[in-house]
């Protein structure tokens, strides 16, 4: 049944980004030829202010999904009513705290923006902030589905919305370049989404909405306030050391700049996403084999899941620095390009986050929140510190320097020390040991794509097409001529050719869950 969840959700995650990717870069283009740049980095600036607010969420999320892991596999609707009547009051108070704190913050955005045009500049920003405060009013429904292992119909529901606010926005800033406007569609998809989506767990789970007469217990109260304290801590260090990007640009060089690092941003967000996709989706299938099964059996699943977090990051690590920058040249122009060092180093700070993906998942999935709830805070001070004194002598680099420095000396070493302390039991030196092994196999891929890729064209988008392809090819015949034989190759090949073979059944299992929630909204 995991298995079964897991394919499912995936292939409905990955054709929700494949057409977000798409709808992305339309948008994009459009975007930046109707506002232009300045525009598009106070997009990216408030964007990272707002992400900061939301720092009033950190923890309680999380904290409740992990308690209702073992409720939900068990059918206890008492203790999941109980859990769910607690994530509703607590998101309540999340929204109207942001809420206060965003416009708080209100008198003081020209602290923030250095050197721009842009007008209307507050009621851009309520525009943000209420976009932001929306969704937290009916979170802890939708959530309810990805513990189900129902990730699907979230991904289903955001697929469409998505494209239909982007189509509306595409239109109104070809038509008006009204910003305003845009942000106005925005929020109201937003809305309607959040809306739909409450109304589909209500048909489908009854019981959530009937009268709550069990208490939650001292013992789930107490864990629930630990972790919920401890992820708080994580989060905060962890916005301080990928939020303040955004921030940091906008106040020492230009909004400007932060309009061309967002070209950037987003095309390896797109990539982090898509492989997000995979690992969200076997992320709740994950929750309820640790709550079950035993100890060699989470950790065979976490080498398989290890080999294809390499296999996915690596793959597009390479990719990305080979053809960022060629595509930014065919996509918006050589003004839009930001350098070879820059390049260097946000994708060996996406290498390295990645990396960490697998390793990361298996500790929120296990309840690792209280043991290492300090080390983000530890990471955002050394990341600020560095950050601050290198933006000053070498510009932006310097504040990816910062980034990625801080992640080596921090989280790189301590997530899996964690891990394998609690969860495996075993030492720590077999991670590593296979970590090195698999990053040196990604260096001799990205050499050899480089040469192959030396001789042949650099202009036009044939070119770039056809040596994307070719190096695409080539990486994954590298991949799969070093790993076939190992026990973790085995088994995804397995789930490969059982994604394959179940694709007719899975659309048909589809059409008949959503036969299903139509019946069951007519009764």
């Amino acid at each position: 049944m995991r298995v079964k969840s897991s394919l499912l959700n995936i292939t409905a995650g990955i054709g929700n980004q494949i057409i977000i990717t798409i709808l992305s870069f339309v948008s994009r283009t459009v975007f930046i030829n109707s506002l232009g740049i300045e525009y598009l980095g106070i997009n990216g600036l408030f964007t990272s202010i707002l992400a900061m607010l939301s720092l009033a969420e950190a923890g309680i999320g999380s904290s409740i999904v992990y308690n209702l892991y073992k409720p939900v596999a068990d059918n206890d609707r008492p203790k999941i009513m109980a859990l769910m009547n607690l994530y509703k009051k607590a998101y309540l108070v999340i929204a109207g705290v942001v809420l206060l704190l965003g416009l708080s913050i209100m008198p003081f955005l020209d602290v923030f923006i250095k050197n721009t045009s842009v007008e209307n500049i507050s009621l851009i920003y309520l525009l943000f902030l209420i976009n932001t405060v929306t969704p937290y009013l009916f979170i802890y429904k939708y959530s309810f589905l990805n513990v189900n292992q129902k990730n699907y119909i979230v991904s289903g529901v955001f697929s469409i919305s998505s494209i239909l606010s982007v189509c509306a926005k595409i239109a109104i800033l070809y038509f008006t370049q009204q910003f305003i406007f845009y942000l106005i569609i925005e929020c109201v998809v937003s809305l309607m989404s959040s809306i739909i989506l409450a109304k589909i767990v209500d048909r489908m789970y009854p019981f959530l909405r009937q009268k709550i007469e069990t208490k939650l217990d001292p013992d789930t109260k107490a864990n629930f306030i630990k972790n919920m304290k401890a992820i708080l801590l994580q989060n905060i260090g962890t916005y301080f050391i990928f939020g303040v990007d955004s921030i940091l640009i906008s106040s020492f060089i230009s909004v400007a700049a932060v309009g061309l690092y967002s070209n950037y941003k987003m095309l390896i967000d797109l990539c982090r996403t898509f492989i997000n996709q995979v690992f969200a989706n076997m992320y709740h299938s994950l929750g309820n084999l640790v709550a079950k099964e035993s100890e060699e059996k989470v950790f065979h699943v976490f080498k398989v899941t290890m080999l294809l977090n390499f296999w996915l990051y690596s793959l597009l690590a390479i990719m990305l620095y080979l053809f960022i920058e060629p595509l930014i040249l065919v996509w918006i122009g050589s003004e839009f390009v930001m350098g070879p060092l820059v390049v260097l180093l946000l994708i060996i700070t996406f290498y390295e986050r990645g990396m960490r993906n697998s390793i990361t998942m298996l500790k929120t999935t296990a309840g690792i929140f209280h043991e290492d709830r300090f080390v983000p805070l530890c990471q955002a001070a050394l990341n600020l510190s560095i950050s601050f004194i290198l933006v000053q002598r070498m510009g932006i680099a310097g504040i990816f320097i910062g980034t990625l420095v801080s992640a080596l000396l921090v989280p790189f070493w301590t997530t899996p020390y964690f891990v394998y302390k609690r969860v495996f039991k075993q030492p720590l030196k077999l991670y590593f040991t296979r970590y090195g092994y698999y990053s040196i196999i990604a260096v001799i891929a990205a050499a050899a794509a480089a040469y192959i890729c030396s001789f042949l064209p650099t202009g036009g988008l044939f070119w770039l097409l056809t040596r994307g392809t070719l190096c695409f090819l080539l990486i994954n015949a590298i991949y799969a001529a070093v790993f076939h034989r190992t026990e973790e190759f085995k088994y995804l090949l397995g789930v490969a050719e059982a994604i394959l073979s179940k694709i007719p059944k899975l659309r048909a299992l589809l059409l008949k869950r959503s036969r299903h929630l139509e019946v069951s909204g007519n009764k």
